[in-house]
């Protein structure tokens, strides 16, 4: 959530500013602004309620030649949305101006102090007090200064390292300084900023997508660095330890993947980007010679491997349930206990692990603030720690002893779709490679190969359904309620189809066990209820009908996904959306589909912004 931006060299900024906090629509915000520098060494900032556009039109009007300047988008934390509270915001002072992501826990407390101090406010927010408590570090540091401390364009980094060092919380900041018009600083703790390195000019931003076409060459900051940044020079230095080296990587991103292609949405993009993004994160993973599955990030010998006893997957919204179809994949195939924990619990249980526990993370941003917490809180206790993850250089990636990067491609539509088919791929290919270290023999694991590559083409075929599917989200858009139902493998993705339903239409819609329905929720169906069946082929098949049967029985429509020549289901419901046939344990990334499609197709037909719901964020990186 929230998005920063920022340019410091030959080209207009405010154009890059305004391009970039586009491409960061998806994280979520609900007011916008920029800053830049002015001919006269002053602050020009311009913010606005609402979206990018009308920042756009404000800027429009004032524009600015200025090669330097920040943007932000803010999700409201601290006071509601407003032009006040919108970033960027200036010092009391007015000596500087700055963004900020994240949320700082103690800001009420340097508030008071800074009141006392004489300091004003005119915001409900944090990141006030955050501008505020530098202009005084800057106050204290220009008297060392004076007194014959050494300073320049350093005291500006020192002032910052200073106020950092007393917030609690997390932050991702830029920062412009009136006594350095060249100069834009940054630090990170928990929030992510990336800076892309071009010729003659620097770019700053949340993720790397406001980069692309603009640079390939990028640096990911760390927790607890801050960046000096001119149009020739990049500085980075630990808070507390002084310079340190940094790496440039390469950008591994066109501007294709970041452009909506001919499509309406992001999100119907990234439905049909599927089959390519599960064939790059299968590329180079699979061995025939050893039937198995080649994993070379986890960083963990066969023998360390073997001796795992039980693993733990921490995850929160889609990701959470990604990791139960991986539950069921580990248990099944590996023979391994697995417990599935919501990051957000397992932070604060003091829950009793055994030893040779493996912790698994799995995000698709790597910057989720719950996961992340709870992923050095299991480092904390002494347990390896690993990650399954779509971003390169995110936090969790980072802070990970190692893991699966998933090759998805950038994700911008904030309902993730192709981020959790290839989580449930690596989990795929993770109990293949657990399962062949154990028990399962060649000829076991070569089939489970075969399986696996077959997925993305029955992904391909999947998608062919899209047209039947917007004729049944006409006929159910104006429904209330739904429920979605599934057993065994593909009860996670009645949950997860009924979570995209709800996130992009606002229609209430539970996902349940099937044979649950008669222990409670069986008391809502009525004929204004839809039931959503999840019901391809499987050794639990029989036992679904049944509970179809029994919605059927009390006037309750029922839609059905089922395995491609299935004439029994067609007797029972009018509405079958018919998918590949595909080994059990893939049946969940490609029974996803329709589903991903039924709740794009009602929210388009009931008027919803697809791509931005309300109130939700793309990354929540705040608790």
């Amino acid at each position: 959530m929230c998005g920063i931006v920022g340019y410091i060299g030959p080209r207009i900024a405010q154009e890059f500013l305004l391009e970039g906090l586009s491409r960061l629509e998806y994280r979520g915000y609900d007011s916008a602004g920029v800053a830049t520098f002015s001919s006269v060494s002053d602050f020009e900032v311009h913010r606005e309620v609402g979206r990018i556009k009308r920042l756009a039109l404000l800027v429009h009007d004032n524009p600015s030649p200025s090669g330097i300047g920040i943007g932000h988008t803010r999700w409201a934390t601290h006071g509601a949305p407003s032009v006040m509270n919108a970033h960027p915001h200036r010092s009391s002072q007015g000596e500087l101006v700055l963004a900020h992501n994240g949320v700082i826990e103690n800001y009420d407390e340097i508030k008071s102090r800074l009141l006392k101090l004489g300091y004003e406010f005119s915001s409900e927010t944090d990141t006030e007090v955050v501008a505020n408590l530098i202009s005084e570090c800057l106050r204290v540091r220009r008297q060392r200064y004076d007194q014959g401390v050494a300073g320049e364009r350093s005291l500006g980094m020192d002032a910052i390292k200073d106020a950092i060092s007393q917030l609690r919380g997390t932050y991702g900041l830029v920062v412009m300084i009136r006594d350095w018009p060249d100069t834009i600083f940054a630090a990170r703790l928990g929030s992510p900023l990336v800076v892309g390195v071009g010729d003659g000019e620097h770019f700053i931003a949340s993720d790397a997508s406001p980069l692309v076409g603009y640079t390939d060459r990028i640096v990911y900051l760390a927790d607890h660095q801050v960046a000096m940044v001119t149009a020739d020079s990049l500085e980075v230095s630990h808070r507390d330890h002084g310079l340190v080296d940094h790496d440039v990587h390469e950008l591994q991103l066109d501007v294709g993947s970041v452009e909506l292609n001919g499509f309406d949405h992001y999100m119907l993009k990234e439905i049909f980007e599927q089959p390519d993004a599960l064939r790059n994160t299968l590329r180079g993973r699979l061995s025939d010679d050893d039937a198995t599955a080649v994993l070379g990030g986890l960083n963990l010998t066969p023998s360390q491997l073997r001796s795992i006893k039980r693993i733990v997957f921490t995850a929160c919204g889609t990701s959470w349930h990604s990791a139960l179809v991986g539950e069921y994949m580990m248990e099944e195939i590996a023979q391994i206990p697995v417990e599935v924990e919501y990051a957000s619990e397992l932070r604060y249980r003091n829950s009793p692990m055994w030893d040779n526990t493996l912790v698994f993370a799995i995000t698709q941003s790597g910057e989720t603030a719950d996961t992340l917490a709870a992923l050095r809180e299991m480092k904390r206790k002494g347990h390896r720690t690993l990650a399954i993850c779509n971003v390169i250089g995110s936090s969790i990636a980072q802070e990970a002893e190692g893991g699966i990067y998933l090759h998805a491609g950038p994700e911008i539509g904030v309902a993730s779709t192709k981020a959790y088919t290839s989580q449930c791929l690596a989990l795929a290919m993770l109990a293949l490679h657990f399962g062949r270290l154990r028990h399962l023999g060649y000829a076991e694991g070569r089939a489970m190969i075969d399986q696996i590559r077959a997925v993305p083409d029955a992904v391909q075929k999947a998608l062919e359904s899209n047209e039947s599917v917007a004729r049944i989200a006409a006929k159910y858009k104006d429904c209330q309620n739904f429920l979605y139902l599934g057993r065994h493998y593909n009860f996670p993705t009645a949950l997860e189809g009924a979570l995209k339903l709800k996130e992009i239409s606002y229609i209430h819609a539970e996902g349940y066990p099937a044979a649950e329905m008669k222990h409670g929720p069986i008391a809502l169906v009525d004929s204004r209820t839809p039931s959503v069946f999840v019901m391809p082929k499987g050794f639990i098949y029989d036992k679904v009908m049944s509970n179809l049967e029994e919605i059927k029985a009390r006037g309750g429509p029922v839609i059905a996904i089922a395995a491609e020549g299935d004439r029994r289901i067609e007797k029972m419901t009018e509405d079958v959306i018919y998918i590949p046939h595909v080994s059990e344990f893939l049946q969940p990334i490609v029974s996803i589909i329709p589903l991903q499609l039924l709740a794009y197709h009602i929210a388009v037909l009931r008027g919803c912004d697809v791509d931005k719901p309300r109130n939700l964020a793309k990354s929540v990186t705040v608790e």
